[in-house]
């Protein structure tokens, strides 16, 4: 039998591959299990070999796989499975069925970020056949709409049982410019626990709620502080690290001085900011200024902040492989800053040259009938076949 004739991998093909990953319900809330296996299954059938790293739950993973020699020095293409939820937003179609009209293809993740995910396992098909001096491999990780903690494990292994990259090139929607930079994002719950009294005798208590507002106006002191910094680079829209303060609830009656109110913020910090400087900020305030006055009328009155996210943001490598190799598949000699946050500062943290290059637009990211335009997938399709070709 005559085996069939390798061929470039198409536009079409890419939308076949899309309306499968589409059809996969990766909120974040739930196992991506189901499309890890068909992606495992759809490499198996290339011959191409792939590794999985499980969450600790087991309800997730990560699949990492390899085109080309099993070495060092090839590219990582990172992707992530999750999506956001769709409950509570009005869609005029099925989120989890892609759908085509006007010159775009709609559907929840088309855009952020399945489309990219898309186009690297259809050019797999074509990658398989040509022979490759170093790796093209393919990442594709869970949870990076909650903590971007989905490719940890697997960059644990980088230089251990999988080959180290010389580069990462995140396919984030940038419409397919070269992004160097973003900001940290940190989010937190703060609690603070006062002592109930009868309202008309507030001396007798520590009202929570009036200590959770002194330290909410204290945030955005923090904020004012931030803002008057700004950004020296001039690359950032806001062009400064920020904080927000987005829900706020306690207490039990109007007359009642509250025992507990809680508060959920978030610092977003710019390249080189610590990503826990707000954070600090308040912890001094709530020890030196806050408590004091509490513990006065109730000595066992307290303040408690848990982190629950922290991903690093993204600090500028000018020359780096990844920014040299992208800027040369696009054509481009500058590099974009960006607001949003990736698993970019996570590749980096471990040493290994990142930069986010992906197409769409984060405008239609996380919104109803998501889209993304078949422009931006042949302009895909364009740079990863550029990319073999300048591989060394």
């Amino acid at each position: 039998m005559i085996a069939p004739k390798p061929r470039a991998a198409s536009f079409d093909d890419v939308v076949t591959i899309l309306g499968r990953l589409v059809a996969f319900d990766t909120e974040s809330s739930k196992s991506n299990l189901p499309l890890i296996d068909w992606v495992e299954d759809y490499l198996a059938g290339l011959g191409v070999g792939c590794v999985r790293t499980p969450d600790a739950t087991g309800e997730k993973a990560a699949i990492f796989a390899t085109i080309g020699p099993m070495r060092d020095g090839g590219v990582v293409l990172s992707g992530h499975s999750d999506v956001v939820p769709v409950e509570g937003q009005v869609w005029t179609g099925d989120p989890f069925a892609l759908r085509r009209a006007g010159g775009r293809l709609y559907g929840r993740g088309t855009c952020d970020m399945k489309g990219f995910c898309a186009v690297a396992l259809a050019m797999a098909a074509e990658w398989r056949h040509l022979p490759l001096a170093s790796p093209i491999h393919i990442l594709i990780s869970y949870d990076e709409e909650t903590t971007c903690l989905g490719p940890v494990d697997t960059i644990a292994r980088f230089g251990q049982d999988l080959p180290r990259p010389r580069a990462v090139i995140i396919g984030e929607p940038t419409m397919m410019q070269v992004v160097d930079a973003h900001k940290s994002v940190a989010t937190y719950r703060t609690t603070v626990l006062g002592h109930e009294a009868h309202s008309s005798k507030p001396a007798l208590g520590a009202n929570a709620v009036e200590g959770a507002c002194e330290l909410v106006g204290e945030i955005y002191r923090i904020g004012a502080e931030l803002a008057a910094i700004g950004d020296a680079s001039g690359r950032f829209d806001p062009p400064a690290s920020t904080v927000h303060v987005g829900t706020i609830q306690g207490g039990t009656a109007r007359n009642i001085l509250a025992r507990e109110c809680t508060f959920h913020w978030e610092f977003r910090g710019l390249p080189g900011v610590e990503p826990d400087f707000a954070r600090r900020r308040l912890d001094a305030y709530a020890r030196d200024v806050l408590l004091p006055r509490l513990r006065a009328t109730a000595p066992d009155a307290d303040v408690v902040t848990t982190t629950e996210i922290e991903v690093p943001g993204l600090a500028p490598d000018p020359g780096s492989p990844a920014e040299s190799l992208a800027l040369r598949l696009t054509q481009s000699n500058r590099c974009l800053a960006v607001p949003f946050a990736t698993e970019g500062g996570r590749f980096q943290s471990a040493g290994v040259p990142t930069i986010v290059c992906g197409p769409g637009s984060i405008d239609q990211a996380h919104q109803p009938d998501e889209y993304i335009e078949e422009a931006q997938i042949e302009a895909a399709l364009a740079f990863m076949r550029d990319l073999a070709r300048a591989l060394p």
